[in-house]
């Protein structure tokens, strides 16, 4: 997969994300300017947190300007288009598994470029794709997605830690890019089929 072919979905995956966090500024009854602010920070957020961490600067939406401007567009073309969106959840579900293993992988990539441990790059691939979504959630005042029972944050493992470790094998590259994609794109759709998920701790008993 060429880095060209790896950038049109990384834009794709930016609209996605900023589109349901548009519709999750909606739920909040938020403002324009709300819904541009929320979507921008769930699609940039992750890779924003990342290269904080990393000291990796400047950020990418400061590098690249652009991605603010499609990350708002696209949040604010939520509120046109608000009335089709159930319409379209299922579609909005493929693009949010496939923007979550696209930023992974991408997240990687920015710490393999620095020349990070391994255990390092696996974690900056799952903090560019989890972290958006856990600051949107957070935002909205509710529990995030990343730490409740579905499989949202082990895919990302999942999908770091087959591209870092084929990488670390020896494989070509491209081939172990679209395998690792493909396996945490699979496993994130089945999950959202069959409704598979992390077992849960429930602690109910009172200490005193």
């Amino acid at each position: 997969m060429s880095e060209t072919v790896l950038h049109i979905f990384y834009l794709i995956a930016v609209s996605a994300e900023a589109m349901t966090a548009a519709l999750a500024a909606g739920r909040r009854n938020m403002d324009w300017f709300g819904v541009a602010m929320l979507g921008c920070i769930t699609a940039l957020g992750g890779g924003s947190i990342r290269d904080v961490l990393l000291g990796h600067h400047p950020l990418s939406w400061v590098a690249h300007p652009s991605y603010l401007a499609i990350a708002v567009t696209a949040a604010c073309a939520t509120i046109v288009l608000a009335r089709f969106m159930e319409r379209l959840r299922g579609v909005f579900l493929v693009l949010d598994a496939i923007g979550l293993v696209v930023f992974t992988v991408i997240g990687c990539n920015v710490a393999l470029d620095m020349g990070q441990p391994l255990a390092i790059v696996v974690v900056a691939g799952m903090i560019t794709g989890t972290a958006g979504g856990v600051l949107r959630d957070i935002l909205c005042t509710e529990v995030p997605l990343l730490f409740r029972r579905e499989l949202y944050a082990s895919v990302s493992i999942v999908t770091a830690g087959l591209y870092v470790g084929g990488l670390a094998a020896g494989l070509q590259h491209d081939l172990v890019m679209v395998c690792a994609m493909a396996v945490g794109l699979a496993l994130r759709l089945l999950a959202l089929r069959y409704d598979l998920h992390m077992p849960k701790f429930v602690y109910t008993k009172d200490l005193h």
